[in-house]
């Protein structure tokens, strides 16, 4: 089957583009937010202060959004997070262009970004099983994956470049796409009726964290995740690396920044066209200990050019263990859950992303920035040869597809 046909559908394009809208604006706002904050701060501590605030709002939010997304229009919640996205947006940009801004209110404009990502990532996750046929699901994740890392790379590379004209352009460059993000998700159109939405109970809400308990696979798949991004989240420090290791401006941190995502970009493009269809978790668990040796690898290089090859290295091989955790949720998780699952998916990849980030500018200011990466990349390979022993089903995992049960089957279950 032609991987490629899921672009017939014309809700998926949408969500596609709009995807990739929002993730370079995403990515944008990242690099503009990691200079300016080490700018006015020169601090690594409140570099981790910036993942630590984006953080917080899905960590509170994680119940109520995974809810949201079950029982309200999908396309709506994501479009209306990419409204208010947009608006934070723009007014970091016009309080650039004054010189308004405080490292206060940057925090401010953050948290606001994170809440809305708390709501917009489990709809977006949820979303894409219902745009396209089961079978070609693995393949649309690819795809949607290949959206994100091509976003990603652009993102900040065009983010770095801007920056250098002033801080305000890229916020507002932010604000463009993501207004044409929102026009887009508006757009949708799901291939199937949604189910009929159940009244909301305690024993609902926290189904999706019964779920994830009860199916082991799932379970090691995130939490694996969760802690080797936690550990070995050398990107929260390459502000720092740009400036005080490898000794260049606003324009090597965009070029590192993307680095990753081209290593991501290629590798999800050739799973797209060739999925996974055995040895799943054989193949994952080597990704990620390649992972943690390209973490390594990058803390000892002092060469912006042998940085970025070695970032690419690490981009594909993290990419690998995206495809393989998305597939597995969404195919394993029956739709009218698909919102609570994702929240509870989306606050472990927001943990190992944004708290990792924390967690690296913590370590940083304690022992450096060097060996601090180090640390993380040997516990990223540690953590992956202890997840080894601890899930053997998933170590031995073939097939990334399995027969979902019912919410019906799983409250009784836990009942």
């Amino acid at each position: 089957m032609d991987s490629s046909s899921v672009f017939r559908e014309p809700s998926y394009r949408r969500f596609w583009m709009a995807r990739i809208c929002s993730t370079m604006s995403f990515q944008m706002f990242g690099v503009a937010i990691g200079w300016q904050v080490y700018a006015l701060t020169h601090s690594t501590f409140a570099l981790g202060m910036v993942g630590l605030v984006q953080f917080t709002p899905m960590l509170l939010l994680m119940l109520v959004v995974g809810h949201v997304a079950d029982r309200f229009n999908r396309k709506t919640i994501i479009s209306i997070c990419q409204v208010v996205e947009c608006s934070t947006a723009a007014l970091l940009a016009v309080s650039s262009y004054f010189h308004w801004l405080h490292p206060v209110g940057i925090f401010c404009a953050v948290a606001a970004v994170g809440a809305c990502r708390a709501f917009e990532t489990p709809s977006t996750q949820a979303m894409v099983p219902g745009l396209v046929e089961e079978s070609k699901v693995p393949a649309a994740i690819a795809w949607s994956s290949s959206a994100n890392q091509s976003a990603t790379i652009v993102g900040p590379a065009l983010g770095g470049l801007l920056y250098a004209l002033g801080a305000h352009i890229p916020y507002a460059l932010c604000a463009c796409l993501y207004a044409t993000a929102s026009i887009l998700s508006s757009g949708i159109r799901p291939r199937r009726r949604a189910e009929a939405k159940p009244a909301a109970t305690a024993s609902s809400i926290f189904s999706g964290i019964h779920y994830i308990r009860a199916r082991k696979n799932i379970l090691g798949a995130i939490s694996l995740d969760l802690f080797v991004v936690l550990l070995g989240g050398a990107t929260a420090l390459l502000p720092a690396y740009a400036r005080d290791i490898l000794h260049t401006g606003p324009w090597g941190l965009g070029l590192l920044r993307l680095s990753p995502a081209i290593g991501a970009l290629s590798t999800s493009i050739f799973l797209a066209r060739h999925p996974i269809r055995s040895r799943a978790g054989h193949r994952m668990f080597t990704a990620v200990i390649v992972f943690g040796l390209a973490t390594i690898g990058f803390a000892l290089s002092r060469s912006v050019l042998l940085s970025m090859a070695i970032l690419c290295v690490l981009g594909a091989a993290d990419v690998v263990s995206v495809v393989v955790r998305s597939s597995l949720v969404q195919l394993e998780t029956p739709d009218a859950m698909r919102g609570r699952v994702s929240a509870v998916n989306a606050l472990f990849i927001g943990t190992s992303n944004q708290l990792g980030e924390f967690e690296s500018g913590v370590t940083a200011s304690w022992f450096g920035i060097v060996p601090a990466t180090i640390i993380g990349g040997v516990g990223s390979i540690l953590i992956a040869l202890c997840w080894m022993r601890l899930f053997p089903g998933l170590r031995t995992l073939e097939r990334l597809s399995g027969p979902p049960a019912t919410e019906q089957e799983e409250q009784s279950s836990v009942a």
